[in-house]
């Protein structure tokens, strides 16, 4: 029984399930008696095991195909009309030969399968910021888990009514075949395909596909913007609740910030820290002015390696309730799950995430590295109270960072709005020993959106000029480096709950209520306006990891102006004159 009589969902529905030929269709209500019987019925068919109920209640383990565990870059593609639109950091196919593929791969792709309908919401159901879509799918494994991240069923059918403007999605299953997987946008469209793939990053549509890159077309369209961001409430002794939100490439500590702890000083004198997101914000202009910010998601989809009671307590408490946790290890010993980096002690035998038995001595990872937990938002001990506001939180900071081991000083904030853009779109990592290829080359992401961006990079660098006009009151714009090292390659900043430390110095410089100094990058902090009580690191150290070596800026300058140059003409002429500032700066 269809649970929306909106014309324009019903045919492209239709048009789905004849192209597909599922032998039955089930529409997604929402309901816990629902949800309950498909947890039953995965359980039952092998596709999630049920975990220690007491230890771990409402929590289950699945187990994805050994070649399909991560996102697939080189398989992402946008389809839009012009190749040029799509840009040179995004894989381009044209629509027509696109669709032209997709009907023949999905023809009866469905055949022996259930077709599950599943109404969602970016955002909070009825928000000015809310999106809905339809996900058409043929996993129970995909069903649940955007349960947990997007808010599901009737309602969603209710707060859409009769718009034709919903998100389109189909995701088949197919053989799982490691080289025929499609993961496809049609911005034109508003449109999502994923084939040959069951893994959350491909397939829970609501997440990385639709929030940033079929999003970040939309607020280019309509006039605001999807990012790829934290957003943090940061509570100081008065009791005022100040609101930035923080673009990091993978492995620069994301997570980490958002459910960030202060250290003991800070929290002994009242401070404390609120997540409203831990990946994605969508941020548009207030009627009085202001940039607010809203997290469109539910639910929290973190790599699980790595996360423990010491790195990152609250989001190890927010998996210990209704998660599903996606190739960790099983340990046997109480049928609870574990990683590498949980805790200092493996369990005596488990099974892996490949499913095979596994003992600590065999010298293989129990885990696979990019495992993951897929846990509700409501868990978290530091939820913001405004997680559910419909109109967003107002944005006093915008915060970049990366990985730089010499060049990029521990914070600096950019002069105007335009240098900031600028300062994003410069935005890198250097690669680490696990990365594949070569340690230490810079790898340039601007926003840490090159993966997720929808079109041109270059005019979404536009679009963020465009937007700054259209802002009355402006956030201000930093850049941060938790990963200076020291001649041996240690990390010379303590980082994880320390970093509350350079967070303050930032809020303050957001209100106008601290100087700094100026330099050739932009303002920087005076070395003893950062509290560092408590720390062991004096102030010398402290001007070392502010420090701004000339020489290496001449390099980085050299690098911009060699990145830039992929984007032809089409790089706003205010990010160029920002380079050519800083080049003289230099000097």
């Amino acid at each position: 029984m269809a649970l929306t009589k909106n014309k324009a969902v019903l045919s492209w529905i239709d048009e789905m399930v004849a192209m597909t030929k599922p032998d039955q269709i089930v529409w997604i209500d929402g309901s816990e008696e629902q949800l309950a019987q498909l947890r039953k019925q995965a359980v039952d068919e092998g596709i999630l095991h049920e975990l220690n109920q007491e230890k771990l209640p409402g929590c289950y383990l699945h187990r994805t195909d050994v070649n399909d565990v991560a996102r697939v870059e080189d398989r992402t593609f946008i389809c839009c009309e012009k190749e040029e639109d799509a840009g040179p950091t995004n894989h381009w196919m044209d629509p027509k030969e696109m669709y032209a593929k997709i009907r023949t791969m999905c023809d009866g792709a469905y055949k022996g399968r259930t077709c599950y309908i599943i109404p969602y919401s970016m955002g909070p159901v009825g928000s000015p910021f809310a999106k809905y879509g339809f996900e058409l799918t043929d996993s129970i494994y995909v069903v649940l888990n955007m349960n947990i991240m997007t808010r599901i069923g009737v309602k969603v059918c209710e707060a859409l009514g009769d718009d034709a403007g919903f998100i389109k999605g189909l995701h088949c299953q197919l053989n799982l075949d490691k080289d025929g997987k499609y993961i496809v946008h049609f911005p034109q469209d508003n449109t999502i395909v994923s084939l040959n793939s069951n893994y959350g990053g491909n397939v829970l549509q609501g997440k990385k596909c639709f929030a940033l890159r079929i999003a970040s077309n939309l607020g280019r369209q309509e006039g605001w913007m999807a990012e790829h961001m934290l957003i943090l409430g940061i509570e100081n002794p008065k009791g005022e609740i100040r609101y930035l939100s923080a673009a990091f490439p993978s492995a620069c500590g994301k997570t980490n910030l958002a459910m960030l702890i202060p250290p003991e000083g800070y929290t002994s004198k009242g401070w404390k820290v609120w997540c409203v997101g831990d990946d994605i914000a969508w941020l548009r202009v207030g009627e009085d002015g202001r940039l607010y910010a809203v997290n469109p998601e539910y639910g929290f989809f973190g790599v699980a390696p790595g996360t423990s009671m010491k790195s990152n307590p609250n989001a190890l408490i927010s998996t210990q309730k209704n998660t599903i946790f996606t190739n960790v290890a099983l340990d046997t010993s109480d049928n609870t799950v574990w990683w590498e980096g949980m805790n200092k002690t493996p369990p005596a035998h488990a099974i892996d995430w490949k499913g095979n038995e596994w003992t600590p001595d065999m010298g293989t990872k129990a885990a696979h590295p990019n495992s993951r937990f897929t846990a509700p938002a409501k868990n978290c001990p530091c939820l913001s109270s405004e997680f559910e506001n419909p109109q967003g939180v107002p944005i006093s900071a915008i915060v970049f960072g990366g990985r730089r081991a010499k060049t990029a000083p521990l914070v600096y904030q950019s002069r105007s709005w335009d240098h900031g853009v600028f300062v994003g779109s410069i935005m890198a990592s250097e690669t680490t020993a696990a990365a594949a290829g070569a340690v230490g080359v810079v790898r340039r992401d601007p926003m840490a959106m090159l993966p997720f961006c929808g079109y041109h990079m270059a005019d979404y660098w536009q679009h963020w000029l465009d937007m700054g006009k259209k802002i009355g009151k402006q956030p201000k714009i930093f850049n941060v480096n938790w990963f200076r090292t020291d001649d041996e390659g240690h990390f010379i900043w303590p980082g994880f709950g320390d970093n509350m430390r350079v967070l303050e110095w930032i809020m303050k410089r957001a209100f106008d209520e601290i100087d700094a100094v100026d330099t050739p990058i932009g303002y920087q902090p005076k070395a003893e306006d950062i509290n560092l009580e408590g720390l062991d690191l004096d102030l010398d150290t402290l001007k070392g990891l502010l420090g701004v070596d000339k020489e290496l800026w001449k390099e980085e300058a050299k690098g911009i102006r060699e990145y830039y140059a992929k984007f032809g003409d089409k790089v706003p002429a205010e990010l160029l004159k920002e380079l050519d500032t800083l080049e003289a700066n230099l000097q």
